[in-house]
């Protein structure tokens, strides 16, 4: 998954959309009024809201975090912020471009610095002391983004050159930077009046507030529930599994004993391989129980306040439900076409679950096991079945997964694709929040051009949040002088023995190329607007998806998958069995995603009255004949997608949305003269997919791109699924 820092505009409205500006042309320079009024010269003493220094157009100064700086930075660089907005709107000049849309995208330039390293201290670096501060600043900044979005003067002078003659004459970027600045402000109350719109910031306020309850519960109980097992626990465990859980378990003062910790990257290589059910059983109820325990860390009430305030906030908007709102800006338009999709793959994906259950089932049975398969048994008898039908064994596939050597191939995909060249920066030159970090600057390889940095932040920790993400704590824009890209990406991969190699799963692989994908999507940005890099949300997952296929190219398996003790390349036959085995298990992976998807669907298009959320899920996954022995990937109390913010509600269909353009731009490369190197279709994957951002329509970009709509039939053959 990613979760991008959208700078101003983030922190501004969820609703902001963006893309590219006309191929990096400046912006005509605001006359000297609009550029007096935004114009505050003041002395800033807090390290958090400097200006970046050093090297690189400037870097955040992450040698200088100190908690205790955190909120009055954020409070003073709102203040700042508003303060510039208001001066915005009290112009007297007739509105126009120049001076109310290009300030409107200057202003902020304080809070924009601050918000990395809330960012870093919520995601990376949470602490009991951070979440106290995290509670108390989220009603504040809820009331930072209804006192922009309510701000009546600033919107009427934004409505003024929506509608203005001026716009025809604008370059197609700028009609877009105006368009989705003023439905930013339209489709979150800005058009509201008296009681309405005082309601409307009030359930912000108690959103935001509740947003930051469910998450710091989900990180509570991922903390809260470590398994420790002593060594004669292990059977069946691969032995980097087990030197991972020993490091775990010496971090957390408990030497000579080996840690399960309540993440996605520890609770699924144990459910994997080993041998003892009672503790696969115990392992997976505390990962998938999380927020879900009664006590102070249960989530199910704030879940059913959260529906119930969404729904009064976009009644008084005049929708029916919060996803005819959410989806209105969205590739998808309506809940009705997201369901669509996904409902014509489901009957698909419980078909191939029924026969992979069967498989597993008679292995079993062979063995004498004597039991039906559970949820805790599915992967540990699916790695049992691959191995039976492909003779492909994970953790020898594991031996060619190193870590390093991956990056190593993203960049040179990266290399081939983009012309981008990467080079270590030198440590202490660019500031680093924990010793864990590395940085690497980012050129063209032809003409030798800056284009940012990309740090990289691997390894799981305490205070860490579960998952893998991406962040740009600096955006490229040209509008105001050219900005380049700092750009990151964050995992959980469990650190091994010092010194030696981590090894990960095929599915982590995946991962780490998805992830990168997104940060190369931050770095390839040409737009000239912070607004236009911003993202439509099912239609952000698609660039990041589709650098996976690159994994399985020859250039990348022939050089960079090689054995961690001898240096061989990945044997041919090997390779020959991943290909074969691509679509194994995909009942798995399509059921435990679109199950999510849907309850998310219908969570956002049912009337919230008197909801309790565990039923509610209970009784969805019943309708919708959920097989018994899978769980939804993010059961509703810990879907941080969904409820920890605004991001993916009702939208994570997104990801399956954007699949279907993976899957279809895929079958272009693997068509194409050169393969998934083909100069012109990499030529064209920049043009109109990456660079573009948001200053195109996302639908119109792709047809730039295939010359025609993507075809769900596509996606049907990428999982082995039958197409009508």
């Amino acid at each position: 998954m990613k979760i991008k820092q959208k700078w101003l505009a983030a922190a501004i409205t969820a609703a902001l959309v963006g893309s590219l500006a006309g191929c990096g042309q400046n912006a005509q320079a605001p006359d000297n009024k609009a550029e007096s009024a935004t114009e505050q010269p003041q002395k800033i003493d807090n390290p958090l809201l400097a200006e970046w220094s050093g090297p690189f157009g400037g870097v955040p100064a992450f040698d200088k975090m100190e908690l205790a700086l955190l909120k009055p930075a954020m409070e003073k660089g709102i203040e700042l912020h508003l303060a510039e907005l208001d001066a915005i709107a009290s112009q007297q000049a007739e509105p126009t471009f120049d001076n109310t849309i290009v300030p409107y995208e200057k202003a902020g330039a304080e809070i924009s610095r601050v918000y990395p390293y809330y960012g870093i201290w919520r995601s990376n670096l949470s602490s009991p002391e951070f979440r106290e501060i995290q509670r108390e600043l989220a009603p504040k900044l809820a009331e930072y983004q209804s006192a922009i979005i309510q701000n009546d003067a600033l919107f009427q002078r934004i409505k003024a050159v929506y509608e203005s003659d001026e716009l025809k004459q604008m370059r197609p970027d700028q009609q877009r930077l105006v368009s989705l600045i003023y439905d930013s402000f339209a489709s979150n109350g800005a058009t509201l009046t008296g009681e309405a719109k005082k309601r409307y910031a009030e359930i912000n306020k108690q959103l935001s507030k509740l947003h930051t309850q469910f998450s710091n519960n989900v990180l509570a109980d991922e903390e809260g529930y470590v398994l420790y097992l002593t060594e004669d626990q292990l059977g069946g465990l691969p032995q980097s599994v087990i030197d991972a859980a020993a490091q775990a378990a010496a971090e957390r003062g408990k030497e000579g004993m080996y840690a399960i910790t309540n993440t996605r990257s520890s609770m699924d290589p144990f459910l994997t391989y080993s041998t003892e059910r009672e503790l696969r059983e115990q392992v997976w109820n505390d990962y998938y129980s999380r927020g879900d325990n009664d006590g102070e860390h249960d989530n199910n009430a704030i879940i059913a306040e959260i529906l119930k305030l969404r729904d009064e906030r976009v009644e008084l908007l005049g929708y029916e439900n919060y996803a005819q709102w959410r989806l209105e800006n969205r590739m998808a338009k309506t809940p009705e076409n997201a369901m669509d999709l996904m409902m014509s793959v489901w009957p698909a994906a419980l078909a191939r679950v029924e026969q992979e259950v069967a498989d597993m089932q008679a292995i079993a049975d062979e063995e004498g096991a004597d039991i039906s398969i559970k949820p805790w048994d599915y992967r540990y008898y699916a790695e049992k079945v691959r191995k039976d039908r492909y003779d492909l064994d994970s953790d020898q596939v594991k031996q060619y997964l190193q870590l390093d050597k991956l990056r190593e191939a993203m960049f040179y995909v990266a290399g081939r694709l983009f012309n981008f060249d990467f080079k270590p920066v030198e440590a202490g030159k660019v500031p680093v929040f924990h010793e864990d970090v590395k940085v690497w600057e980012v050129t063209d390889k032809t003409s030798g051009e800056h284009i940012g940095l990309w740090y990289l932040d691997p390894f799981s920790r305490q205070g860490k949040r579960s998952g893998a993400w991406a962040y740009s704590y600096r955006s490229h824009t040209t509008f105001d002088g050219k900005q380049t890209v700092l750009s990151s990406n964050n995992s959980n991969f469990v650190k091994g023995k010092p010194g030696e190699p981590v090894l990960i799963s095929w599915d982590d692989a995946e991962t780490y190329f998805h992830e990168f994908g997104h940060a190369l999507h931050a770095l390839a940005s040409n737009v000239a607007y912070p607004t236009l890099n911003s993202g439509v949300r099912d239609y952000t997952e698609f660039q990041s998806q589709l650098l996976e296929r690159w994994l399985l190219t020859d250039d990348v398996i022939d050089n960079y998958l090689v054995h961690y003790q001898t240096g061989e390349p990945i044997p041919a036959e090997l390779v020959e069995k991943i290909k074969k085995a691509a679509t194994f298990n995909e009942g798995f992976k399509t059921t435990e995603y679109l199950a999510s998807a849907l309850v998310d669907m219908k969570l956002h298009t049912t009337d919230p009255e008197g909801i309790d959320p565990d039923a509610f899920e209970r009784e969805t996954l019943k309708e919708l004949g959920m097989p018994e022995e899978i769980v939804m990937r993010h059961r509703t109390p810990h879907f941080g997608h969904i409820f920890s913010g605004e991001g993916y509600s009702a939208g994570y269909y997104g990801y399956m949305w954007a699949e279907v353009l993976t899957s279809d731009a895929a079958e272009a490369f693997a068509s194409a003269p050169g393969g998934f190197y083909d100069e012109t279709m990499a030529k064209k994957l920049v043009e109109h997919l990456f660079s573009i951002r948001n200053a195109m329509d996302p639908a119109e970009a792709y047809r730039a791109f295939r010359g025609r709509d993507a075809e769900v039939e596509a996606l049907m053959r990428d999982r082995g699924f039958p197409v009508k």
